[in-house]
């Protein structure tokens, strides 16, 4: 796994090859990050569920201002450090090992909004509308910020969003959303 574009284009990333976890393929972060081009430049992005750090370190080569990497497992999360260190990453970010609904609840006392939230659980959890719930209840979303979910047979299904894009990659699907007006 490396990094597809950017300033880091080329680097590789550790943290495919650990159990329990499932990176998104070089071919489906390129089709993903090309949806997203003109939404990255200057962004505050999140990596939630983060795992090895491959969607905010790819946000991050491609111009996002900040990112705030949350994972909750200590050895992914070593291993996100790790990365992040090797790739000399110059940008701002921020490294948070905690449960994912603790990180959110803080960035919310901290009247943190994010232009680009990347949202992939791990499928079995189906977590996903659950998290959505929290960023409406948490106000965590820009007024026009996206949040990509990555899931397999979830239903991705919340009024307080609607859907900019979606595409399926085999069995994987990557669906955008913004806030419903």
């Amino acid at each position: 796994m490396r990094v597809i574009s950017g300033k880091y284009k080329g680097i590789a990333i550790k943290g495919f090859n650990q159990e329990g976890t499932r990176p998104t393929m070089d071919r489906v972060k390129e089709s993903l990050f090309s949806m997203l081009q003109y939404k990255i430049k200057g962004s505050v992005a999140l990596d939630l569920f983060a795992g090895s750090g491959a969607l905010g370190i790819e946000a991050l080569s491609n111009g996002s201002r900040v990112c705030y990497f949350v994972e909750s497992n200590k050895k992914m999360f070593s291993i996100l450090k790790d990365n992040i260190t090797r790739l000399k990453i110059k940008e701002e970010y921020n490294l948070i090992n905690n449960d994912y609904s603790y990180a959110l609840k803080q960035f919310s006392k901290s009247n943190i909004k994010f232009d680009l939230i990347f949202l992939d659980p791990p499928y079995d959890l189906h977590l996903i509308n659950k998290v959505l719930e929290e960023l409406i209840e948490y106000d965590l979303l820009a007024d026009d910020g996206q949040v990509v979910c990555e899931y397999v047979s979830e239903e991705v299904n919340n009024n307080n969003f609607e859907t900019i894009k979606e595409k399926n990659y085999g069995s994987k699907k990557i669906k955008v959303l913004k806030k419903a007006i």
